[in-house]
Protein backbone atom coordinates (compact mmCIF):
# COMPACT_ATOMS: atom_id res chain seq x y z
CA UNK A 1 0.00 0.00 0.00
CA UNK A 2 1.17 3.65 -0.48
CA UNK A 3 1.44 6.36 1.42
CA UNK A 4 -0.62 9.46 0.58
CA UNK A 5 2.89 11.40 -0.87
CA UNK A 6 3.80 8.39 -3.09
CA UNK A 7 0.00 8.46 -4.21
CA UNK A 8 -0.15 12.07 -5.25
CA UNK A 9 3.81 11.50 -6.22
CA UNK A 10 1.95 8.65 -8.67
CA UNK A 11 -0.57 11.36 -9.46
CA UNK A 12 1.24 14.01 -9.63
CA UNK A 13 3.91 12.16 -12.66
CA UNK A 14 0.82 10.69 -14.48
CA UNK A 15 -0.83 14.24 -14.98
CA UNK A 16 2.18 16.88 -15.40
CA UNK A 17 1.94 16.96 -18.78
CA UNK A 18 -0.88 18.94 -20.62
CA UNK A 19 -3.98 16.68 -20.28
CA UNK A 20 -6.03 19.67 -22.11
CA UNK A 21 -6.14 20.64 -26.02
CA UNK A 22 -3.92 23.54 -26.25
CA UNK A 23 -6.11 25.24 -28.65
CA UNK A 24 -7.58 27.50 -29.37
CA UNK A 25 -5.35 29.17 -26.53
CA UNK A 26 -8.10 31.51 -25.09
CA UNK A 27 -9.66 28.87 -23.82
CA UNK A 28 -7.14 26.73 -22.74
CA UNK A 29 -5.08 29.15 -20.95
CA UNK A 30 -7.36 30.17 -18.17
CA UNK A 31 -7.82 26.42 -17.32
CA UNK A 32 -3.86 26.08 -17.25
CA UNK A 33 -4.05 28.76 -14.33
CA UNK A 34 -6.36 27.51 -12.28
CA UNK A 35 -4.85 23.85 -12.42
CA UNK A 36 -1.48 24.83 -11.99
CA UNK A 37 -2.73 25.84 -8.38
CA UNK A 38 -2.70 22.70 -7.75
CA UNK A 39 -3.76 23.47 -4.16
CA UNK A 40 -4.75 20.36 -1.32
CA UNK A 41 -5.52 17.95 -3.98
CA UNK A 42 -7.50 15.63 -1.08
CA UNK A 43 -10.18 14.75 -3.73
CA UNK A 44 -7.91 13.08 -5.73
CA UNK A 45 -6.19 11.25 -2.59
CA UNK A 46 -9.60 10.43 -1.14
CA UNK A 47 -10.40 8.11 -4.43
CA UNK A 48 -6.81 6.63 -3.95
CA UNK A 49 -6.71 6.23 -0.90
CA UNK A 50 -10.26 4.65 -0.79
CA UNK A 51 -9.60 2.53 -3.71
CA UNK A 52 -7.27 0.56 -1.90
CA UNK A 53 -8.41 0.21 1.19
CA UNK A 54 -10.37 -1.60 -0.42
CA UNK A 55 -7.77 -3.72 -1.92
CA UNK A 56 -8.07 -2.19 -5.03
CA UNK A 57 -5.36 -1.52 -8.18
CA UNK A 58 -4.54 2.56 -7.23
CA UNK A 59 -3.32 2.74 -11.22
CA UNK A 60 -6.75 2.02 -12.17
CA UNK A 61 -8.46 4.84 -10.07
CA UNK A 62 -6.07 7.96 -11.58
CA UNK A 63 -8.52 8.81 -14.33
CA UNK A 64 -11.03 9.05 -11.63
CA UNK A 65 -9.09 10.89 -9.83
CA UNK A 66 -8.45 13.55 -12.33
CA UNK A 67 -11.72 14.03 -13.01
CA UNK A 68 -12.89 15.04 -9.40
CA UNK A 69 -9.76 17.51 -9.33
CA UNK A 70 -10.96 19.11 -12.53
CA UNK A 71 -14.21 18.97 -12.00
CA UNK A 72 -13.74 20.27 -7.80
CA UNK A 73 -11.82 23.15 -9.57
CA UNK A 74 -14.22 23.95 -12.22
CA UNK A 75 -16.92 24.79 -9.59
CA UNK A 76 -14.02 27.21 -7.96
CA UNK A 77 -13.80 29.62 -11.46
CA UNK A 78 -18.03 30.12 -11.53
CA UNK A 79 -18.05 30.02 -7.71
CA UNK A 80 -15.10 33.17 -7.75
CA UNK A 81 -17.37 34.57 -10.45
CA UNK A 82 -20.31 34.75 -8.09
CA UNK A 83 -18.42 35.45 -5.21
CA UNK A 84 -16.58 38.47 -7.12
CA UNK A 85 -13.14 36.56 -5.20
CA UNK A 86 -9.77 38.40 -6.27
CA UNK A 87 -7.68 36.02 -4.80
CA UNK A 88 -7.34 31.92 -4.77
CA UNK A 89 -4.79 30.23 -3.51
CA UNK A 90 -2.98 33.20 -3.59
CA UNK A 91 -3.02 33.71 -6.64
CA UNK A 92 -5.29 36.02 -9.31
CA UNK A 93 -8.62 34.17 -9.72
CA UNK A 94 -9.43 33.39 -13.23
CA UNK A 95 -11.96 35.79 -14.04
CA UNK A 96 -9.48 38.70 -13.08
CA UNK A 97 -6.92 37.69 -14.97
CA UNK A 98 -8.77 36.44 -18.17
CA UNK A 99 -12.19 38.40 -17.83
CA UNK A 100 -15.67 36.80 -17.26
CA UNK A 101 -16.48 35.42 -20.58
CA UNK A 102 -13.15 33.30 -20.68
CA UNK A 103 -13.32 32.44 -17.13
CA UNK A 104 -17.32 31.27 -17.70
CA UNK A 105 -16.46 29.06 -20.80
CA UNK A 106 -13.39 27.64 -19.36
CA UNK A 107 -15.19 26.29 -16.30
CA UNK A 108 -17.85 24.95 -19.13
CA UNK A 109 -14.83 22.76 -21.04
CA UNK A 110 -13.36 21.97 -17.56
CA UNK A 111 -16.91 20.02 -16.73
CA UNK A 112 -16.69 18.10 -20.09
CA UNK A 113 -12.97 17.11 -19.18
CA UNK A 114 -14.45 15.84 -16.05
CA UNK A 115 -16.82 13.62 -17.60
CA UNK A 116 -14.13 12.32 -20.44
CA UNK A 117 -11.95 11.49 -17.64
CA UNK A 118 -13.91 9.77 -15.52
CA UNK A 119 -15.56 7.52 -18.42
CA UNK A 120 -12.03 6.40 -19.34
CA UNK A 121 -12.35 4.34 -16.30
CA UNK A 122 -12.68 0.73 -16.22
CA UNK A 123 -15.76 0.31 -18.51
CA UNK A 124 -17.85 -2.31 -16.60
CA UNK A 125 -17.81 0.70 -13.36
CA UNK A 126 -18.61 3.27 -15.57
CA UNK A 127 -22.22 2.81 -15.10
CA UNK A 128 -22.05 2.80 -11.38
CA UNK A 129 -19.35 5.71 -11.44
CA UNK A 130 -21.98 7.96 -14.05
CA UNK A 131 -25.05 7.94 -11.44
CA UNK A 132 -22.87 8.61 -7.86
CA UNK A 133 -21.31 11.56 -10.09
CA UNK A 134 -24.89 12.82 -12.15
CA UNK A 135 -26.48 12.75 -8.90
CA UNK A 136 -23.42 14.65 -6.88
CA UNK A 137 -23.13 17.32 -9.59
CA UNK A 138 -26.77 18.34 -9.83
CA UNK A 139 -26.57 18.07 -5.50
CA UNK A 140 -23.77 20.87 -5.92
CA UNK A 141 -25.36 23.06 -8.53
CA UNK A 142 -28.08 23.30 -6.02
CA UNK A 143 -25.76 23.84 -3.09
CA UNK A 144 -24.71 26.68 -4.72
CA UNK A 145 -28.16 28.34 -5.63
CA UNK A 146 -29.23 27.96 -2.06
CA UNK A 147 -25.79 29.66 -0.95
CA UNK A 148 -26.89 32.81 -3.46
CA UNK A 149 -30.07 32.75 -1.93
CA UNK A 150 -29.24 32.77 1.48
CA UNK A 151 -27.48 35.87 0.92
CA UNK A 152 -30.43 37.41 0.26
CA UNK A 153 -32.64 35.62 3.30
CA UNK A 154 -32.87 36.98 6.59
CA UNK A 155 -34.14 34.06 8.32
CA UNK A 156 -31.86 30.94 7.32
CA UNK A 157 -31.86 28.44 10.24
CA UNK A 158 -28.63 26.37 10.97
CA UNK A 159 -30.02 23.43 9.46
CA UNK A 160 -30.55 24.70 6.39
CA UNK A 161 -26.97 26.17 6.61
CA UNK A 162 -25.90 22.53 6.83
CA UNK A 163 -27.72 20.99 3.92
CA UNK A 164 -26.65 24.06 1.94
CA UNK A 165 -22.47 22.69 2.50
CA UNK A 166 -23.56 19.40 2.41
CA UNK A 167 -24.89 19.75 -1.26
CA UNK A 168 -21.95 22.39 -2.13
CA UNK A 169 -19.37 20.46 -0.40
CA UNK A 170 -19.68 17.25 1.21
CA UNK A 171 -21.27 15.58 -1.03
CA UNK A 172 -17.98 16.03 -3.84
CA UNK A 173 -15.79 14.76 -1.08
CA UNK A 174 -18.36 11.71 -0.80
CA UNK A 175 -18.42 10.50 -4.12
CA UNK A 176 -14.72 10.58 -4.11
CA UNK A 177 -14.76 8.05 -1.44
CA UNK A 178 -17.40 6.32 -3.26
CA UNK A 179 -15.68 6.38 -6.34
CA UNK A 180 -12.37 4.44 -5.18
CA UNK A 181 -14.83 2.16 -3.28
CA UNK A 182 -16.82 1.06 -7.06
CA UNK A 183 -13.53 0.74 -9.00
CA UNK A 184 -12.14 -1.72 -5.88
CA UNK A 185 -15.27 -3.65 -6.37
CA UNK A 186 -16.63 -2.65 -2.94
CA UNK A 187 -20.32 -3.96 -2.24
CA UNK A 188 -23.20 -1.76 -1.61
CA UNK A 189 -22.83 -1.67 1.91
CA UNK A 190 -19.25 -0.76 2.33
CA UNK A 191 -20.02 1.92 -0.57
CA UNK A 192 -22.74 3.30 1.79
CA UNK A 193 -20.64 3.29 5.23
CA UNK A 194 -17.07 5.06 3.19
CA UNK A 195 -19.99 7.77 1.86
CA UNK A 196 -20.90 8.57 5.28
CA UNK A 197 -17.21 9.00 6.02
CA UNK A 198 -16.56 11.37 3.12
CA UNK A 199 -19.67 12.89 3.87
CA UNK A 200 -19.54 13.85 7.10
CA UNK A 201 -15.39 14.90 6.78
CA UNK A 202 -16.98 17.67 4.02
CA UNK A 203 -19.26 18.97 6.30
CA UNK A 204 -16.39 19.14 9.13
CA UNK A 205 -14.28 20.52 6.49
CA UNK A 206 -17.19 23.48 5.58
CA UNK A 207 -17.78 24.64 8.76
CA UNK A 208 -14.04 24.69 9.83
CA UNK A 209 -13.65 26.80 6.64
CA UNK A 210 -15.60 29.64 7.41
CA UNK A 211 -13.94 29.49 10.83
CA UNK A 212 -10.75 29.85 8.61
CA UNK A 213 -12.11 32.43 6.34
CA UNK A 214 -13.24 34.59 9.59
CA UNK A 215 -10.01 34.21 11.88
CA UNK A 216 -7.57 31.99 9.54
CA UNK A 217 -3.88 33.40 8.32
CA UNK A 218 -4.59 35.61 5.49
CA UNK A 219 -1.14 34.34 3.83
CA UNK A 220 -1.80 30.83 4.80
CA UNK A 221 -5.22 29.93 3.81
CA UNK A 222 -4.21 32.20 0.37
CA UNK A 223 -7.63 34.31 0.03
CA UNK A 224 -8.67 38.10 1.47
CA UNK A 225 -9.80 37.04 5.42
CA UNK A 226 -13.29 37.98 6.43
CA UNK A 227 -14.60 37.64 2.84
CA UNK A 228 -17.71 35.33 3.81
CA UNK A 229 -18.41 38.26 6.23
CA UNK A 230 -18.27 41.44 3.97
CA UNK A 231 -20.89 39.40 1.60
CA UNK A 232 -22.92 38.43 4.49
CA UNK A 233 -22.55 35.08 3.99
CA UNK A 234 -24.54 32.72 6.49
CA UNK A 235 -21.85 30.86 7.53
CA UNK A 236 -22.70 28.07 10.02
CA UNK A 237 -20.30 30.75 12.41
CA UNK A 238 -22.74 33.94 11.46
CA UNK A 239 -26.23 32.20 12.44
CA UNK A 240 -24.99 30.75 16.05
CA UNK A 241 -23.49 34.15 16.26
CA UNK A 242 -26.71 35.42 15.84
CA UNK A 243 -28.11 32.73 17.68
CA UNK A 244 -26.14 33.69 20.95
CA UNK A 245 -26.24 37.40 20.69
CA UNK A 246 -28.31 39.21 23.61
CA UNK A 247 -31.06 42.18 22.27
CA UNK A 248 -28.05 45.09 22.08
CA UNK A 249 -25.42 42.49 20.50
CA UNK A 250 -28.28 41.51 17.87
CA UNK A 251 -29.12 45.22 17.26
CA UNK A 252 -24.82 46.02 17.05
CA UNK A 253 -24.54 42.89 14.65
CA UNK A 254 -27.54 44.15 12.20
CA UNK A 255 -25.99 47.75 12.27
CA UNK A 256 -22.54 46.12 11.18
CA UNK A 257 -24.30 43.72 8.60
CA UNK A 258 -24.98 46.95 6.96
CA UNK A 259 -21.48 48.61 7.31
CA UNK A 260 -19.30 50.05 4.61
CA UNK A 261 -16.40 50.70 5.94
CA UNK A 262 -14.96 46.82 5.41
CA UNK A 263 -12.57 47.43 8.16
CA UNK A 264 -14.47 48.11 10.25
CA UNK A 265 -17.50 45.79 9.33
CA UNK A 266 -14.49 42.53 9.25
CA UNK A 267 -13.09 43.64 12.92
CA UNK A 268 -16.77 44.34 14.57
CA UNK A 269 -18.26 41.24 13.40
CA UNK A 270 -14.91 39.50 14.28
CA UNK A 271 -15.26 40.63 17.81
CA UNK A 272 -19.24 39.50 18.11
CA UNK A 273 -18.75 36.04 16.67
CA UNK A 274 -15.73 35.45 20.07
CA UNK A 275 -17.96 37.40 22.90
CA UNK A 276 -20.83 35.49 22.06
CA UNK A 277 -19.20 31.83 22.08
CA UNK A 278 -20.22 31.78 18.66
CA UNK A 279 -16.69 31.22 17.49
CA UNK A 280 -16.26 28.18 20.45
CA UNK A 281 -19.61 26.84 19.30
CA UNK A 282 -18.83 26.77 16.04
CA UNK A 283 -15.70 24.98 16.43
CA UNK A 284 -16.90 22.13 18.43
CA UNK A 285 -19.53 21.79 15.79
CA UNK A 286 -16.97 21.02 13.42
CA UNK A 287 -14.99 18.66 15.74
CA UNK A 288 -18.65 16.93 16.43
CA UNK A 289 -19.08 16.32 12.76
CA UNK A 290 -15.29 15.04 11.90
CA UNK A 291 -16.06 12.18 14.92
CA UNK A 292 -19.23 11.37 13.22
CA UNK A 293 -16.92 10.80 10.21
CA UNK A 294 -14.23 8.81 11.75
CA UNK A 295 -17.42 6.87 13.42
CA UNK A 296 -18.54 6.05 10.06
CA UNK A 297 -15.32 4.85 8.92
CA UNK A 298 -14.39 2.77 11.41
CA UNK A 299 -17.69 1.00 10.53
CA UNK A 300 -16.12 0.15 7.59
CA UNK A 301 -15.40 -3.66 7.48
CA UNK A 302 -11.40 -3.39 6.55
CA UNK A 303 -8.79 -4.24 9.04
CA UNK A 304 -8.02 -1.21 11.57
CA UNK A 305 -4.14 -1.12 9.10
CA UNK A 306 -5.91 -0.78 5.80
CA UNK A 307 -8.49 1.88 7.23
CA UNK A 308 -4.86 3.82 8.78
CA UNK A 309 -3.95 6.56 5.87
CA UNK A 310 -7.84 7.79 5.81
CA UNK A 311 -8.02 8.38 9.31
CA UNK A 312 -4.65 10.10 9.32
CA UNK A 313 -5.72 11.90 6.21
CA UNK A 314 -8.74 13.07 7.70
CA UNK A 315 -7.20 14.37 11.33
CA UNK A 316 -4.85 16.41 8.68
CA UNK A 317 -8.04 18.14 7.30
CA UNK A 318 -9.39 18.50 10.47
CA UNK A 319 -6.37 19.95 12.19
CA UNK A 320 -5.52 22.35 9.09
CA UNK A 321 -4.74 25.93 9.52
CA UNK A 322 -5.31 26.81 6.01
Amino acid sequence: MHTPEQLLQLYDTTFSKNNFNTSPTNLYKPVEHIMSMKGKRLRPLLVMLSCEMFGGDVTKSLNAAFAMEVFHNFTLVHDDIMDKAETRRGMPTVHKVFGLNAAILAGDVMLAYAYKYLTASEPAKVPALMELFNTTAIQIFEGQQMDVDFEERDDVTEEEYLKMIEYKTSVLMACCTQTGAILAGADITAQKKIYDFGLYLGLSFQVRDDLLDAFGDGKKVGKKIGGDILLNKKTFLLLRTMRLCNDAQRAQLNELLREKDEHKKISGIQHLMQITGGYEQTKNEADRLFQQSISALESVGVPAASRSRLYDLACKINNRDY
